[in-house]
Order: structure tokens, then sequence, then C-alpha cells
């Protein structure tokens, strides 16, 4: 008796979904669709891009070296290419750090640590730098650095650096 008394009610349940009361939401929904219509604008006109061709014969190549191009005539005083390399010039000069001095018979030199932890002995006139640097002056202070470099059209200048004494 209990399945045909739960499936009479189950009957009873679905009957009462089948009622269709909902004219008035439906009527609601139409209304609703109808005032909320935009007026979209048309789309503009797509404007064509001009063209341009590029033609690099004859402009200078913004990728080529100019560091080490050699002098032209009337530049500067061009540094000896041919000449061996010291230690401390394979270190740009912000790399290097003047840690002190010494004096010896006389002279005084500067001792400076490269960014490896190496220290070197240095006097006037030694090379330091990447950019063909001599040094002009060693003080308690800082040491006096002479430097030639190319510039943007390619003649040797020649500008000068220090290097301060760090503690």
């Amino acid at each position: 008796m209990s399945r045909r008394y739960l499936a009479s009610i189950l009957l009873a349940l679905l009957a009462g979904c089948a009622n269709d009361d909902t004219a008035d939401l439906r009527e609601f929904m139409a209304q609703a669709g109808r005032d909320s219509q935009e007026k979209l604008e048309p789309l503009p006109q797509v404007k064509m891009a001009e063209t341009f061709s590029y033609n690099p014969a004859g402009l200078t190549d913004p990728f080529a070296s100019r560091n080490l191009r050699p002098a032209r005539a009337g530049g500067g005083p061009a540094p000896d290419m041919s000449r061996p390399k010291e230690p401390l010039e394979l270190f740009p000069l912000d790399g290097l750090r003047m840690v002190g001095t010494l004096s010896r018979q006389g002279q005084l030199y500067a001792l400076v640590r490269t960014p490896e932890n190496t220290l070197y002995r240095v006097k006037r006139g030694d090379r330091i730098g990447q950019n063909f640097g001599v040094i002009t002056a060693i003080t308690d202070t800082a040491i006096e650095i002479r430097e030639t470099v190319q510039d943007g059209v390619g003649d040797w200048t020649e500008t000068s650096a220090s290097l301060p004494l760090q503690e």
C-alpha cells in the first residue's frame, strides 16, 4: 500500500506544476524587451595607412662597432693599438677601487683593488681602465687619470677621470 500512496502523492505534485499561471510574467517580459532597444551608431570608416618604404643605402649602420675605428685625418691623438695591455686595463674604472697609498723612496704609489679582489700597486704613468687611461697624478685622496676616447664622429679626444679613495 505504501507504493500506491507514494505514487499518488507524486502524481498530485506533478499535476500542481502543470498549472500555467505565468501569463502576467510573460507579458511583462515582452513589454520590458521593447523599451530597452538602443540605437547603435554605425562603425566609422577605416582609413588606410600610408605605406613607407625604408631604404638604408648610404645610411650609418646603428649596430656597427664604432669605438675602435681608426681615427680620421685631423682627429686627436689616437692610442697605440699594438701596445700590450696592462692588467688593470681589463677592468672599467667604475669596477676599480683605490684603497690606499704607499710611499717608497720618494715615489708615491696607489693601491688599487679589482672586482676579483686582487690588489695592485700603481704609479704615475701606469695604464688603467678600458678607455686607454694613463695615471697622471696620485694624491692621498685620489688617482687622476687621462683617458683617450672616441667621440661620435670617430675623432679621438682626451678626457680626465678620477678614482677617489674608498674606505
